[in-house]
């Protein structure tokens, strides 16, 4: 299917299990990581690379189970948190070893589940982090503890709300309706849900939500208790925040233990976008991540 403002060439990584993870890598520059959440794929940055790869060597992967990346069953892949950030390691360092690309000085910029998968990596490698780019997306324990959204929670606890997510593609369909202020134009919208065409492509999406750690009991809770608490390594490096306020998952308390975690760092809220802020407000975020890179890149070099 024709791709609206996707002309990317499909790049793919083939992990020791023999599973291929499709990643873009455009442009010539300092290295910039983008890293996406549920139930989106590499497709959300489109406009974000058009607009860096003049300058800057874009990185966007799409999570394994997502986007053009293999979708295998529960029988070959754990779909854990842990082994997210395991197959983010393996890439990297793949692109450092054989493809050249340097291993320090990079920006991370992540959305939804990009923001715990790459600041536990970040944690792992800090030396390799050199500026971060926070979009609706949390790396720490929810600050409401148990209270989720009852989509959310109807998704993660109930055999309905599975049924609903994998027969009915309801959570992707969801997302792409409600996750924006901005009603998506009918290409776009078929674009960033094409990739989840059938049941069995829509397993990632089912274990992304079953995967939300609320309490020290679920799997992957130790890894975000242990990232959150780390995350004040990163608050004196040039970051900022571009956050939509109509957001059904991150809200306004998640903002504020970033603006916590990251008191230095340059905030925007747009009152008119929702979860996909990329979406919503992409003419105004694209030229301010652009500066500020280009900006902080001198600072540094002075």
């Amino acid at each position: 299917m024709v791709l609206p403002d996707y002309p990317f060439a499909s790049q793919f990584f083939s992990h020791p299990d023999q599973l291929r993870q499709h990643f873009l890598d455009e442009g010539r520059g300092a290295p910039v990581l983008m890293l996406h959440g549920n139930p989106s794929w590499s497709y959300y940055y489109r406009r974000l690379v058009s607009g860096l790869c003049s300058g800057y060597r874009c990185i966007v992967p799409d999570h394994i189970g997502m986007g053009f990346s293999d979708k295998p069953g529960d029988d070959r892949y754990s779909y854990r948190l842990e082994r997210r950030v395991e197959d983010l390691e393996r890439l990297m360092q793949f692109l450092i070893d054989e493809r050249g690309l340097p291993a320090t000085g990079h920006t991370l910029i992540v959305h939804d589940w990009g923001g715990m998968i790459g600041l536990a990596y970040a944690c792992r490698h800090p030396q390799r982090i050199a500026r971060l780019v926070i979009l609706n997306t949390a790396a720490f324990p929810n600050p409401k503890q148990m209270a989720l959204p009852w989509t959310l929670k109807l998704g993660r606890d109930s055999t309905l709300g599975a049924w609903l997510i994998t027969r009915c593609n309801a959570f992707a369909a969801g997302a792409a309706t409600w996750g924006v202020k901005r009603r998506l134009d009918p290409a776009t919208r078929a674009a960033m849900l094409s990739p989840y065409d059938s049941p069995a492509h829509r397993i990632s999406t089912l274990r992304f939500v079953q995967d939300i750690p609320l309490t020290p009991n679920d799997p992957g809770y130790a890894l975000v208790e242990q990232t959150g608490k780390a995350l004040a390594q990163f608050s004196a490096l040039p970051a900022q925040i571009h956050w939509g306020r109509h957001d059904f998952v991150f809200d306004n308390a998640f903002l504020a233990e970033w603006q916590r975690q990251l008191p230095k760092a340059e905030l925007t809220v747009y009152e008119d976008a929702g979860h996909y802020v990329l979406e919503d407000a992409h003419e105004r975020i694209i030229p301010s991540v652009r500066e500020f890179l280009d900006r902080t890149t001198l600072e540094r070099a002075v």
